[in-house]
């Protein structure tokens, strides 16, 4: 059928919580309307309701993205700091790629890594890349649910969940990369942090494999 494409679940749920504002994919039972009529028809039977759904929607945020399903989730401080959502996806451990600080995890520092680096072309992941791969293992062994997560979501963070994603799978940047981009659209590591993320393709393969030069990159 035209128009029609079927994709996994973890793809529906990481497309749903970046185009909403409210997200409550993770409650048993969810079910999701969309509505299908023109804008035309919609503002003229729901004027006042659209009003103050949207005031009411302002107040929330989208959930992080799923990267492996109920395990490891992307996403920013904000979502870090929100209660609810560490209740709902049950997470217990972060890895805090930013400058930020908040409430993670004070009586257990077990439980939180936090790589120290500024959202700038002079910052450098790769020190620390061993130590937050050895972190994630640990932890997804322990059978914690894990959310990396730097102040905005878009470049520190995808940077770790990348390097991440090369080790575990033993795979090269460009597979990692297509794969993140499909759970995160608006993901994009600074030109410094793909550099280093290069040189970490040749510490899991051997060699460099992926052309960083394409505009992809």
């Amino acid at each position: 059928m035209a128009g029609l494409v079927l994709c996994e679940p973890t793809e529906l749920y990481n497309i749903l919580n970046q185009v909403t504002k409210l997200s409550r994919l993770t409650e048993p039972n969810y079910l999701c309307l969309l509505d299908v009529r023109s804008k035309r028809e919609y503002d003229e039977s729901h004027v006042i309701t659209a009003h103050r759904v949207k005031k009411e929607l302002d107040e929330f945020q989208p959930y992080p993205v799923e990267i492996l399903p109920g395990r490891l989730y992307l996403g920013n401080f904000r979502q870090a700091c929100d209660p609810k959502i560490q209740k709902d996806l049950k997470i217990k451990a972060h890895v805090n790629v930013s400058m930020e600080t908040g409430p993670f995890f004070v009586d257990d520092a077990d439980k939180l890594l936090h790589i120290w680096i500024e959202d700038s072309l002079e910052a450098s992941i790769f020190p620390f890349l061993r130590h937050l791969c050895h972190f994630i293992d640990i932890h997804l062994e322990l059978g914690s649910v894990i959310l990396v997560f730097s102040t905005l979501g878009i470049s520190r963070s995808c940077a770790a969940i990348l390097a991440y994603l090369m080790h575990q799978n033993q795979q090269t940047l460009k597979r990692s990369w297509a794969y993140v981009k499909k759970c995160k659209d608006n993901m994009r590591p600074n030109r410094a942090l793909v550099a280093q993320l290069s040189e970490w393709e040749t510490i899991v393969l051997g060699d460099f494999v992926t052309d960083i030069s394409d505009p992809l990159y």
